[in-house]
C-alpha cells in the first residue's frame, strides 16, 4: 500500500497479529466478559501490538517516516512472541485499560526503538511513556473496582508485517486501516 495521501490522519505503527491468535483472543473475550462489568472489549479484528502510538498526523510526516520503516521492517526478522497474563492500566486506582502481556524477543524491540526514531525524525515528540508491549482487549469508561483477573497463556502468535495504521473514532468503537506496510525480513 503506498497511494500518496491527501490529508491528515489520526495513526500508529503496530504488529499484525495472525488470525489463529485473533481467535484465541475472541473466546478469551467471550469467557472474560461476564466477569469485568463496564467494560468496552476492543473487537478482535482490531487487536494489534502498537509500537508507537503517532497521533494527528501529516501527510508530509507518513512521507518522512516511509523510508526509515521499511529499511527498519527490512532489518527484523519475523518472530514468535508469546502472549500470556493479564494486567489493567494504570497500575494503581480505578483500572482504565486491560491489557493482555506480549513476550516480544530483542528484535522486536529495535524495531519498536527503530519506530521512534522514525517519528521523532518526522517530528512527532517522543513517547513520554516508553514501551510495554502488551495487546490492549478492552477500556472501562467509567469508575470500576479492580477486578480479579484469572490466569491467562494463549500460546504464541507470529510477527511478521509492521503496518501504519489510520485510526477513525467512532460511537461503535474505532476502525483501524493500514496505510502502509511493511513486512519484517532480517
Amino acid at each position: 500500500m503506498s497511494a500518496p495521501l491527501d490529508a491528515p490522519l489520526r495513526a500508529f505503527l503496530a504488529l499484525e497479529l495472525d488470525a489463529a491468535l485473533r481467535g484465541r483472543l475472541r473466546q478469551l473475550q467471550t469467557e472474560l466478559r461476564p466477569r469485568l462489568g463496564g467494560i468496552r472489549l476492543v473487537r478482535p479484528e482490531g487487536i494489534h501490538l502498537t509500537l508507537r502510538f503517532l497521533g494527528h498526523t501529516e501527510p508530509v510526516q507518513v512521507e518522512r517516516m516511509r523510508t526509515e520503516l521499511e529499511r527498519a521492517a527490512a532489518g527484523c526478522p519475523a518472530v514468535d512472541a508469546r502472549v500470556a497474563s493479564l494486567g489493567t492500566f494504570p497500575d494503581r486506582g480505578s483500572p482504565r485499560v486491560l491489557w493482555l502481556g506480549t513476550e516480544v524477543p530483542d528484535e522486536v524491540l529495535a524495531l519498536q526503538e527503530a519506530c521512534e526514531r522514525a517519528a521523532r525524525a518526522a517530528g512527532f515528540e517522543p513517547d513520554p511513556r516508553g514501551f510495554r508491549a502488551h495487546l490492549t482487549l478492552g477500556r472501562w469508561r467509567e469508575r470500576a473496582p479492580r477486578p480479579e483477573l484469572p490466569a491467562v497463556d494463549l500460546g504464541a502468535t507470529r510477527l511478521d508485517k509492521l503496518v501504519l495504521f489510520r485510526s477513525e473514532l467512532r460511537r461503535d468503537g474505532a476502525i483501524y486501516t493500514p496505510v502502509l506496510s511493511f513486512a519484517l525480513q532480517g
